[in-house]
């Protein structure tokens, strides 16, 4: 019997490639939003930085100026802050929507796997009957000829 050959061995090919790539993107995107975090993490750090110096500051007593420069370091850094949240926020939009990109491409991946699969068994169980039959058809023949030998000795 011939080998076994998947008809659509190329576009299952042509599919895990696409899912291969869109994963690859989705965990380019998930990095981006992992480090953005990290970002404004350490914004959050700085900005608590600032506080502290304002709260030392006023303890200790200070000029006018410096309460005012430190009040607008604050206020800048709250700013900073809002403006890379809404960067993380788009980033997060952006891996959601590759995530799903991922899942519907997995599942039309898969699709063809499990038909792959399918076609595979349905293979084998050929494969097994032809197999079978050789056997029937190779012990009827050594049947007859051991009964013509028998008849003609």
């Amino acid at each position: 019997m011939k080998k076994f050959k998947y008809r659509l061995d190329t576009v299952l090919t042509y599919k895990t490639q696409v899912l291969d790539n869109l994963k690859t993107e989705h965990a380019v995107i998930l990095q981006n939003v992992n480090r953005k975090q990290e970002e404004i993490h350490g914004l959050h750090r700085d900005l608590q930085g600032y506080e502290d110096e304002f709260n030392r500051t006023k303890a200790e007593g200070a000029s006018i100026s410096n309460y005012m420069l430190l009040d607008m370091c604050i206020g800048r850094m709250e700013q900073i802050i809002d403006e890379e949240k809404e960067r993380l926020k788009e980033l997060q939009r952006q891996e959601n929507e590759k995530k799903q990109e991922v899942i519907t491409a997995k599942v039309d991946t898969s699709r063809f796997e499990k038909l792959k699969d399918r076609k595979i068994l349905e293979y084998q169980k050929e494969v097994a009957k032809a197999d079978e039959a050789f056997i029937e058809e190779f012990v009827s023949n050594t049947s007859l000829r051991i009964r013509h030998q028998h008849r003609g000795s």
